[in-house]
């Protein structure tokens, strides 16, 4: 969440961000409005409380003296029943502020470009595009070799669901554990995290309004299961107040995700790279403030190393504000070169959140005798899934087969190649 001071003291601002972000700025307006309500509900009830005390003083003050307190006990029997009214008007005024403000996104940093996704701007393209022609896509390429099978878990499952088959297996595992050593090397700490979060859990992670269209819900119970690993390593801490010597605290966290992705159309839901359930490796970082933008560049690195590692072609891309989530204050895409496509898609991204999360999920550190949110960062290692239809396409040969990056044959014991074989 932002800081409700600064919405009280300084609303324009505010509602200069939310025009940034192409957002209707009625919204704070509004908010202010519940908030105002809230303090003078709150202000009424401690000045009943207050007058309760003084009523129950002059009733003890009364009967040592000897004195009558007939109207001071008619008085007293009012109070608490006037406080009560005041408490759910209070609960009510606090409910629809707290929802409301959890939806005013996050400071939109400078150097973001200003406007909808039509100003996301290339960074930096790293790697040769093939200029090869390839006119099937991965799902086909796959299909052929059949190391995928969408037909049967459509039948058994649904749409948007697979089944992986023997050295796309191997594929999967090797680029989760080729990840978890570079991470570990590079002095993240491996975690893997529940795949199940409680409601309010995640809502100190998302903006809840937004996500919860994205993920699934078990039902009878108070839990969701995990659309990315961020949200359950940002719950690693969540209402602690983490020692400031132990910062930075960096993770490397491996986790099945499930999203529902409604909505999606087009070539990117055949085959594997638009679906309900993949493998994620994710960086997440609590850090001081002052280090934010440090860590940034960091995450950022590691990923653009290790994709060079993985020999695809690909491009780092700046959000701009109307095409960057409620939650970041700025987001850079990492998107892989598909030359079925002729284009280059989202295979990560890399995320700076300041305290906005951290406010969310009261995640503070001790600076001196002052308690201050943390701020906290992710970003997207490799998204297996997505990351094998990228290397397939790129790596296909005129024979058919696939060609395995050199860092991942150690992890494919030994194979240097994927080829056609028996079903």
């Amino acid at each position: 969440m932002i800081d409700i001071k600064l919405a009280r003291e300084n609303p324009d601002l505010v509602k200069e961000n939310l025009k940034k972000r192409l957002q209707d700025d009625k919204q704070i307006d509004l908010l202010l409005n519940l908030d105002t309500d809230w303090k003078n509900v709150k202000k009424q009830v401690d000045e009943l409380r207050a007058k309760h005390n003084q009523v129950n003083r002059k009733i003890n003050e009364a009967k040592k003296k000897n004195m009558s307190i007939l109207a001071l006990l008619g008085e007293a029997k009012d109070i608490p029943k006037k406080i009560e009214e005041k408490e759910e008007q209070l609960k009510f005024f606090d409910k629809e502020r707290i929802e409301l403000w959890k939806k005013i996104p996050n400071f939109i940093d400078k150097s973001v470009p200003v406007g909808d996704e039509k100003k996301n701007k290339v960074l930096k393209k790293y790697g040769e595009i093939t200029k090869k022609k390839i006119k099937d896509g991965h799902a086909e390429i796959l299909e052929s070799l059949r190391l995928i099978d969408t037909k049967k878990a459509g039948e058994v499952s649904g749409s948007r669901f697979y089944y992986l088959k023997k050295e796309l297996v191997r594929l999967n595992y090797a680029l989760i554990s080729f990840a978890l050593d570079f991470l570990e090397k590079k002095k993240l700490q491996l975690v893997q995290p529940p795949y199940m979060l409680k409601k309010e859990i995640l809502e100190g992670a998302t903006t809840f309004d937004v996500f919860e269209e994205a993920i699934y819900k078990i039902e009878g119970e108070n839990l969701y299961l995990i659309g990315t690993a961020e949200h359950a390593l940002n719950a690693l801490k969540f209402n602690e107040v983490i020692d400031a010597k132990e910062l930075p605290l960096r993770f490397a966290g491996v986790s099945s995700c499930f999203r529902k992705e409604a909505g999606a159309h087009g070539k990117d839901t055949k085959g594997i790279f638009r679906v309900h359930q993949f493998e994620k490796v994710e960086q997440f970082v609590f850090c001081k403030p002052e280090n934010s933008w440090k860590e940034f560049e960091l995450l950022l690195n590691n990923s653009i190393e290790l994709f060079k590692k993985l020999e695809i072609p690909f491009r780092t891309v700046v959000l701009a504000s109307g095409d960057t989530g409620k939650v970041s204050a700025k987001t850079i895409d990492l998107e892989g070169w598909f030359p079925s496509q002729g284009a280059y898609k989202e295979l990560g991204s890399c995320s700076n959140c300041l305290d906005y999360q951290a406010r969310r999920s009261n995640t503070r550190f001790q600076d001196g005798s002052e308690l201050k949110f943390v701020h906290t960062l992710n970003n997207t290692a490799v998204a297996t899934e997505r990351m094998m239809t990228c290397l397939v396409e790129n790596n296909i040969q005129k024979n058919g087969s696939i060609k395995i990056p050199k860092v991942l044959v150690p992890y494919m014991n030994g194979l240097k190649k994927i080829e056609k074989g028996k079903k």
